[in-house]
């Protein structure tokens, strides 16, 4: 499988090294010939804002949206999240505004909300590392809740896509990512 993981700011090294253990083969995605013969892509966690404006300023914006639109895999953590929410309820910016969800951003406060926990995700217990994450307020029709922490939606599903409030890629943990694997093997059987 070839994953591709925006490499354009933000926690992109880790989900590549997370997704080579586990055998997938990775491609930084910066420009528009990086999405040639992609099965999947992660957009990663780092600044929601400065993400969406380099997806613009790169001509990204417009083939991922497509992409994802026409069923490419995508899972996006804690930023992705942001980039893929159709409302985000503190800001008026709309991304990729793939996702029928509505989001909050930096809903656990600043760097120092950050928190650790373990918790449910799709039946398996994980840990989860929050860092001024945001959390999903409302999901849509169709979108599948995945984990609650706290009351607050952290990870959920819809159709081909994936996000989560936490960071999977920095803990010890493979379970997102070969939930995420096994989204992409599904697709493209």
């Amino acid at each position: 499988m070839r994953i591709g993981v925006l490499a354009l700011q933000g926690a992109f090294i880790e989900h590549i090294q997370m997704l080579t253990s586990l055998g997938a083969e990775c491609v930084e995605v910066r420009s528009i010939a990086d999405l040639n013969g992609l099965d999947g892509l992660v957009l990663p966690g780092g600044e929601s804002t400065a993400q969406g404006k380099l997806l613009r300023a790169t001509g990204l914006w417009a083939p991922l949206r497509e992409g994802i639109l026409a069923g490419l895999p995508v899972f996006g953590t804690c930023a992705g999240l942001i980039l893929l929410s159709a409302t985000i309820a503190n800001d008026d910016r709309r991304h990729l505004a793939t996702m029928d969800i509505e989001t909050e951003r930096n809903a656990y406060g600043r760097q120092l909300g950050s928190f650790f926990t373990y918790a449910d995700f799709a039946g398996e217990r994980i840990p989860m590392s929050f860092i001024r994450a945001p959390y999903i307020r409302r999901v849509g029709q169709g979108v599948e809740v995945l984990s609650v922490v706290d009351g607050r939606i952290v990870a959920a599903r819809q159709c081909n896509m994936l996000v989560t409030a936490f960071h999977p890629e920095i803990t010890d943990s493979t379970a997102v990512h070969r939930y995420f694997l096994d989204m992409v093997k599904a697709n493209k059987a």
